[in-house]
């Protein structure tokens, strides 16, 4: 019985002093000070019942030392056995938390440190300033970071990808956009849906076919041919600040249960469909010129675009992904261009991949 109750001590002693490191130590103490608190109760009441037939004579003196010692025993045994069912819990409990310390498992159920991963579902930076829970990672800032093809498209033909009839180069990689984003789950803890509200910068160029510029003449925005020397860069930029609203439905979502309570576990590699819409404001449009003539191997013109813009954008989102990689399609409702300009093609679609998730 004391070695029972000193591993006992020791043991809530250990558990008390990492309670503030570790919830579950700290649940395992009390369990087992509950353990001991409930079966002495019921031991002290027996042994009273025994004192008290004592005193009425109704046991001899022989016979109350016996029955002490056999409720003693008793309830050694019974302590004795939950203790050692929690004992082994602790050391399971133990292991797996010294095996999450050296492997650096992310299952656990408290995150705490800054982690970044490389790899097929993208780079994903996580800064983690305290201690935080499975709950917790159901809410979350981001900033995303997404790479795609801007492409010109008309009214009649929406989705119709690197169109051969459009005045500007179909390029794979000619647009970036960069988010900070609020994610919170919808509904309860189990819930796949997710909504995302953000403030971001959108930056897309455009360069002309064949060699061609754009430029503004007799107030309108044109692509022109260039006759100034040897053409070597040219492009026209849209810099846009967007707010973009996303809905995010989790395909495959995995739980874990914490507590008695059962919830979406967000820190895993999840596939998901996310759907949205945003809007934005044109910050400023420039035409950039680089290119060369007998006077001078390097001339370079920035011009701001006063004509055949329009200064607000609206359009929709659709995508897959899992983890922090995702493939999206943006269609813009609202032409980038309007009447002053002269292209062909006015509506933006773009294409995109969204390289790189930061969660704080």
């Amino acid at each position: 019985m004391k070695t029972k109750i000193a591993l006992m001590t020791a043991v809530m002693a250990f558990s008390y002093s990492f309670a503030q490191e570790n919830s579950h130590m700290k649940s395992y103490s009390q369990k087992i000070d509950s353990i001991v608190v409930s079966e002495k109760s019921k031991m002290n009441e027996e042994l009273d019942n025994v004192d008290k037939m004592f005193q009425e004579k109704k046991i001899t003196s022989e016979e109350k030392q016996s029955k002490r010692a056999e409720i003693a025993a008793r309830y050694q045994q019974n302590i004795n056995d939950k203790v050692d069912a929690q004992q082994n819990e602790l050391e399971n409990a133990t292991k797996e938390m010294v095996k999450n310390a050296v492997l650096g498992r992310r299952d656990s159920v408290l995150w705490r440190k800054n982690e970044m991963q490389l790899g097929t579902d993208g780079v994903k930076l996580k800064l983690a300033s305290r201690k935080k829970t499975v709950k917790d990672y159901l809410h979350s800032w981001q900033l995303s970071v997404s790479l795609t093809g801007a492409n010109l498209t008309s009214k009649d033909d929406p989705f119709k990808f690197y169109n051969q009839d459009s005045d500007v180069k179909n390029t794979i990689i000619n647009s970036t956009n960069t988010t900070l984003r609020y994610e919170n789950q919808l509904g309860g803890f189990t819930s796949p849906f997710f909504y995302r509200i953000g403030l971001g910068f959108r930056s897309d160029r455009f360069t002309p076919k064949y060699d061609k510029v754009f430029a503004q003449e007799n107030q309108k925005l044109v692509v022109d041919d260039f006759s100034r020397g040897n053409l070597r860069k040219t492009y026209l930029n849209n810099s846009y600040l967007m707010i973009p609203l996303d809905l995010r439905f989790v395909l495959n979502p995995e739980y874990k249960v914490v507590d008695g309570v059962k919830y979406l576990d967000n820190r895993k590699s999840q596939f998901s469909i996310v759907a949205g819409v945003y809007g934005g404001t044109r910050l400023f449009s420039t035409i950039y010129n680089r290119f060369s003539n007998e006077d001078s191997r390097r001339i370079v013109e920035r011009e701001r675009v006063k004509q055949g813009l329009n200064n607000f954008v609206f359009g929709g989102k659709f995508g897959v992904g899992y983890g922090g990689f995702n493939i999206f399609i943006q269609k813009d409702f609202t032409p980038a261009f309007n009447s002053d300009a002269t292209l062909k093609k006015k509506y933006g679609l773009q294409i995109g991949i969204e390289i790189a998730n930061i969660d704080f």
